[in-house]
This record gives C-alpha cells, sequence and structure tokens, in this order.
C-alpha cells in the first residue's frame, strides 16, 4: 500500500525529533507568560492575547520568509543543507527562552525561530515532493507528514510533564536546580540536534534535482482562465482554513482547564489527540489519494472539519474535548495529505520549492491567525472562536468545490493501479 522513499521514510523521522522539540514550546509559552517569569510592558493587552502574539509571531515571520526560503533553495539546487541551517537556529533559540525575561526578548526569539523554520520547511516539503512520483505522492506526505505530527503531539504531552514536574535537582551541585520551564526549553533544544543529526547522517538531495529557471510561476488568478482562482493558491486558502481551525485551542489553555476544570496533563493529551488523529488517518488517506483522487478528500475533509470545530466550544467534561479533537485529527488529516500531494502533482519540476510554498505559508498564517483569533474572541463568549473556525472552513469547502480540479496526471485518475 506505502511506496515511499526510504529519504522520506528518515526525513519524517528526522522532523520528528525536531517537532517535539517545536511544539514543546505551544504547551509552555502561554504557561511560562502566565507563570509571572516574564515581566515588562504588555502594551496594554490581556494575558491571553499576548500569549496568542508570541505563539503567531513563528508562523507569521516563516510565512514571509518561506518563500523566500523556497526560491533560494530552488536556485541552488539543493534541500538538505537548508533543512540543516534552520534546525541548527532552532536549537540556539530555544536555549535562548530561559534568559529572556520580558514579552519582547520572548517574541524577538519566536521571530528568529520562524525565519529558521521557513528554511527547514520549504526544503523539506519540496524534498518529499521531488523524491516523489505521482503514483506515490499522497502516500509519502502522508507518510512523512505522520512521522512528523508524532513528534509534534507528543511535545505537548512531554512539556506537560516536564512542566508540572519542575523543579529538578541538577547531579553537579546541591543547591542547582532547573525550573521545569527550562528543563522544557533545554530538552526542545536537544530534540533539534537529535534532528540535525538524523538529517546530516540519513537524508540526501534528490540525484536529478537541478537550479530552477529564473520565472516562477506563482498566482492568485487561474492562468488557464477556467476558474477565477488559480488551484494551487485555491489549496493554500483551504489549507488555511485547515490550520486555523486546529489552532484555536492552544492560546486559551488557562481558559479551556479552568471550563473543564482541568491541569495541563490533561490539556496536552487533548492537544496530543488531535495531532495523533492526524498523524494515523494521513498515510492512509494520502495512499488511497493516489489511487482515486484527491480532490473529493479535501471537500470531504473540510465539510467534516465544521462540525468537529464548533462541538469544541460547546464541550463541558475533559473527555467531550478529547473525542472532539480526535474527529477533527481525522478531518484535518482528509485534507492535508491530499492538498500537498495535488499541489505537488502542479508544480513545475524544479519549482517545488516556491510553489509549494503556498501551501506551507498558508497553515503557518493559518496557525497564527487562529492563536490571534481565538485570544481575541474569548472575550465575547467561550464558542465565539469555535464558531469563527467552522465559519472558515465553510468557505474552503466552497472554494476547493468551485476553484479546483482534480489533477490529471494518470496515477490521481486510475483506479486500477
Amino acid at each position: 500500500m506505502f511506496e515511499t522513499d526510504r529519504r522520506v521514510v528518515a526525513l519524517g523521522i528526522a522532523r520528528m525529533a525536531d517537532a517535539v522539540g517545536n511544539s514543546f514550546l505551544i504547551v509552555v509559552l502561554p504557561l511560562y507568560v502566565a507563570s509571572g517569569a516574564v515581566t515588562g510592558e504588555a502594551f496594554g493587552f490581556t494575558e491571553a492575547f499576548v500569549s496568542g502574539l508570541v505563539l503567531a509571531l513563528f508562523g507569521l515571520v516563516s510565512s514571509v520568509v518561506q518563500p523566500i526560503a523556497g526560491r533560494l533553495s530552488d536556485r541552488a539546487g539543493i534541500r538538505k543543507l537548508f533543512v540543516i541551517i534552520g534546525l541548527a537556529i532552532l536549537a540556539v533559540t530555544d536555549v535562548a527562552f530561559s534568559i529572556a525575561g520580558s514579552y519582547v526578548s520572548l517574541m524577538l526569539i519566536r521571530m528568529v525561530q520562524g525565519v529558521a523554520a521557513a528554511l527547514t520547511i520549504t526544503a523539506s516539503i519540496a524534498l518529499v515532493n521531488e523524491l516523489s512520483a505521482s503514483t506515490n505522492r499522497g502516500g509519502n506526505m502522508g507518510i512523512y507528514n505522520a512521522f512528523r505530527l508524532t513528534g509534534f503531539g507528543a511535545g505537548p504531552l512531554a512539556a506537560g510533564i516536564i512542566v508540572e514536574g519542575g523543579p529538578y535537582q541538577l547531579p553537579i551541585g546541591n543547591d542547582i536546580q532547573l525550573s521545569g520551564f527550562d528543563a522544557a526549553f533545554a530538552t526542545a533544544a536537544f530534540a533539534a540536534l537529535v534532528s540535525i543529526l538524523l538529517v546530516h547522517v540519513l537524508v540526501s538531495d534528490p540525484e536529478e534535482t537541478a537550479p530552477t529557471s529564473d520565472d516562477v510561476a506563482l498566482a492568485i488568478q487561474d492562468p488557464t482562465g477556467r476558474h477565477l482562482l488559480d488551484p494551487i493558491f485555491t489549496l493554500g486558502l483551504a489549507t488555511l482554513a485547515m490550520s486555523t481551525c486546529i489552532a484555536l485551542l492552544a492560546p486559551i489553555q488557562p481558559t479551556v482547564n479552568n471550563r473543564l476544570d482541568q491541569g495541563p496533563i490533561l490539556f496536552s493529551i487533548q492537544f496530543a489527540a488531535f495531532i495523533g488523529a492526524l498523524a494515523v488517518t494521513q498515510p492512509i488517506v494520502g495512499s488511497v489519494s493516489d489511487r482515486v483522487g484527491r480532490r473529493l478528500f479535501i471537500i470531504a475533509g473540510l465539510a467534516f472539519l465544521i462540525p468537529t470545530t464548533l462541538v469544541q466550544g460547546v464541550v463541558v467534561e475533559p473527555w467531550q474535548m478529547i473525542v472532539a479533537r480526535v474527529l477533527q485529527g481525522v478531518s484535518g488529516a482528509m485534507v492535508f495529505a491530499p492538498a500537498l500531494a495535488l499541489a505537488g502533482d502542479l508544480a513545475q519540476k524544479g519549482q517545488s520549492g516556491a510553489q509549494l510554498s503556498v501551501l506551507t505559508v498558508a497553515f503557518g498564517l493559518g496557525i497564527s491567525f487562529g492563536q490571534l483569533a481565538s485570544g481575541f474572541l474569548i472575550r465575547y463568549g467561550f464558542i465565539t472562536p469555535f464558531a469563527f473556525g467552522g465559519a472558515l472552513a465553510t468557505i474552503g469547502v466552497i472554494l476547493v468545490s468551485t476553484q479546483v480540479e482534480e489533477s490529471t496526471s494518470e496515477a490521481t485518475v486510475s483506479t486500477t493501479d
């Protein structure tokens, strides 16, 4: 069922290690802000909004830089070096959180991390695309994302345990302790270093990767004139709607915990439940989409995302939130891997770094937008952020249904392979 290049698997495992560390911060940073460890001017914003802003800056900066990073790796004809440089910057900045004592310093660190992530994300996804054929692109995207998201889901769970377990007595002195927050930041940095080692040893650039030409086909309007919007751009909008929905929960963690009468560990389980469902479902959906097509999965996933997002605003028990997050993970998987694969089918040779950055940028913008929107809208009622996410998913259904056609590649229309 899965015809996956070993380098895709190796890259997925490497990104899994990196994702463990990076996802720590989604749980740790709001708690870090709420703990009083960070001082200084909050610019008149609420604590929830500041937490959302700190989290969102990562995606906002990454989204700005990703098209540039993708273009640079296209022009250079290499991917591996970009991945390693990005991971190295992430390792250094993870450690820097321990000495950040103000909101401004937290924001600056997250901005630098956004640049690092742009280098890693665009080169990684282009590498997977170039190691794939139309007959296995969906499966490869699903496998890669499954590994990466497994790390992304495990990170928050581990982060909650590490933060609650602190402070830790260090063996180098009787009076030297490491706080739970510092332990989490150090673990994130270590995970990035492990990821660098794995990429260096196990991953290589495709043998036939060549520098791209000067012209990159990025468009908003459909150049063929058949639809109003370019299909890759439309898939980016659908990805933005999906990622906005999945990001609504993190910045309102204290409010969620108070509403459901729970602690950080249960919240981490709820966060991880979504990622686990997403990781398990993506390889299956991606592989099936190689045989029966991508578009139907994307539309169905966006439609299923509407109720699975909205219901999170009305749950009253921790187990109900866990179930809602699992179902949301399944719906997200139906969108993510097929959308990446369909965009890969449509991308021009030698331009996958720049063209697929449309979707990776949209994903990052959606995460940031969701975090900001949730931190702002929660003041109007607990259900309001989730209703907003459901409305965006509805728009996504309409756009993909009217602006995107199935790939004409032999693999995605054939049911006999």
